[in-house]
């Protein structure tokens, strides 16, 4: 049982043009049941504006940031020029994935997330880097054996789940001292449905439940807003990971109303 305060996290949608209204709203409406904010890099594969610069952007606007970098489209050079940035705009707290598929192109790099943590905790003593506050660094978790290596980042992302069970054995079964944060997403539609199934790994929907959403666009918003408080209720984690996708704005209203 954790005994640290439950902190919901949630995911904006980056923008895919040079323009950061939508992503500005989607903070603004989110703010008011959001503890952080995490900004996804490259969404589903697409070029979207730096995760670095719109975690700046939360900032801004008073909110707390956690900006992801993907191993997937960096090599070392391009990586340490996201820090560097990070620091010149006082981000200080990333989570570290491997990246969707690319809808164009090749995956380019020849970091890994493992490489990319290592990399981080080597800039003590980096005189680039002096007197800047330590990065804190996450890392993201299937829903399988967390390999050791995981278990040197300082929190933890659960990958999204709609079985609290299957949460809470994994829990169990892979336990570590630092915040854990269960994955909990909004099922937008019946098509939303097949490609989260086709991208994540071992999720199981369930039936019913897109069932439900096909005959209400709000079915799914409800199933995420209870699938919170379970999770809260469990005691087991630290908080969730929040992905609202474009239903952010009938989130915040549920869960402003309970929580």
């Amino acid at each position: 049982m954790t005994t640290r305060p439950f902190d919901i996290i949630c995911e904006v949608e980056p923008p895919t043009r040079p323009d950061l209204k939508h992503v500005r709203h989607q903070i603004g409406t989110l703010s008011r049941i959001a503890d952080s904010f995490l900004i996804p890099d490259n969404h589903i594969g697409r070029a979207t504006v730096s995760s670095v610069a719109v975690a700046h952007e939360v900032q801004a606007m008073g909110g707390r940031s956690i900006a992801c970098l993907n191993s997937r489209d960096r090599n070392l050079l391009g990586f340490r020029r996201d820090l560097l940035t990070a620091a010149a705009y006082g981000v200080e707290r990333f989570l570290f994935v491997y990246g969707d598929k690319p809808t164009t192109g090749n995956r380019t790099s020849d970091l890994t997330v493992r490489s990319m943590i290592e990399e981080v905790r080597s800039l003590d003593g980096d005189p680039a880097f002096a007197g800047i506050p330590a990065f804190q660094v996450g890392a993201a978790a299937g829903l399988r054996p967390l390999p050791a290596w995981k278990r040197a980042a300082d929190f933890m992302f659960v990958q999204v789940s709609f079985s609290l069970d299957a949460l809470l054995r994994w829990r169990e079964a892979n336990p570590v001292d630092v915040p854990v944060y269960a994955g909990v997403m909004v099922v937008a539609s019946e098509n939303h449905a097949r490609r989260m199934a086709a991208a994540i790994p071992d999720i199981d929907i369930p039936a019913d439940l897109v069932e439900r959403v096909a005959d209400d666009r709000l079915a799914g918003v409800e199933a995420a807003c209870e699938q919170v408080l379970r999770i809260r209720d469990s005691g087991a984690f630290d908080g969730v990971h929040l992905v609202p996708v474009a239903r952010y704005r009938e989130v915040e209203s549920r869960l402003s109303g309970i929580l």
